[in-house]
């Protein structure tokens, strides 16, 4: 992985999406199992998980599914992440935390902010306060996260503001859906790459 800004790709459903978020210097990807137009079915992931090579993280997304699961898409799927959106408690991650997945508690922004490791969390991910929406957020309200600490900023993020929202906020990465789509659920190739390099430019 880059010692740079950390930088993921989600809710891809293709090999054009994979091959292009990987050449063009992704960290992560990631795949959506829940409910959305971005889902895929575990068979499929599992196929574009054979097309990432190692040290690209490959990310699975849920949203209150039961973690028996959770648990087996996962292993299905052969991913190296599990990233959880919703209420679960600390006894869920707890119940995942068996060091075969790496653990991303994703968390809207809101009136309080979620703190770095209250689930036990190996990543955590700070959302749009309606998450999915695709809508900017006020990055400058209030600190976010501690300096040092693996949080990425999510929500609204595209090609011409994510340099931007690096500066705000100083995260350890960044998380990009809607942001590099040419239409709802579909990946543009050239917003991937713009993507990509936006949040690694020198501000």
């Amino acid at each position: 992985m880059s010692n740079s800004l950390f930088v993921k790709i989600c809710g891809l459903k293709t090999e054009r999406d994979v091959d292009t978020a990987v050449e063009a210097g992704a960290d992560a990807i990631g795949f959506v199992f829940s409910e959305s137009p971005r889902r895929i079915d575990v068979a499929t992931a599992a196929r574009l998980c054979r097309r990432v090579p190692e040290g690209v993280l490959t990310v699975g997304v849920f949203r209150r599914e039961p973690a028996h699961e959770v648990r087996s898409v996962a292993a299905d799927a052969g991913i190296g992440a599990v990233q959880l959106h919703g209420p679960e408690d600390r006894g869920y991650y707890d119940d995942l935390a068996t060091g075969e997945w790496t653990l991303i508690r994703a968390a809207a922004f809101g009136d309080l902010v979620p703190r770095f490791g209250d689930m036990g969390e190996d990543m955590l991910l700070l959302d749009a306060p309606v998450p999915g929406s695709g809508v900017a957020w006020d990055w400058n309200s209030k600190p976010l996260a501690g300096s040092g600490e693996k949080w990425l900023l999510a929500g609204g993020l595209s090609p011409d503001n994510v340099r931007h929202a690096v500066d705000a906020t100083d995260p350890w990465g960044v998380d990009v859906s809607s942001g590099v789509e040419q239409s709802r659920g579909v990946k543009d190739p050239a917003l991937i790459k713009a993507f990509v390099k936006a949040a690694r430019a020198r501000s």
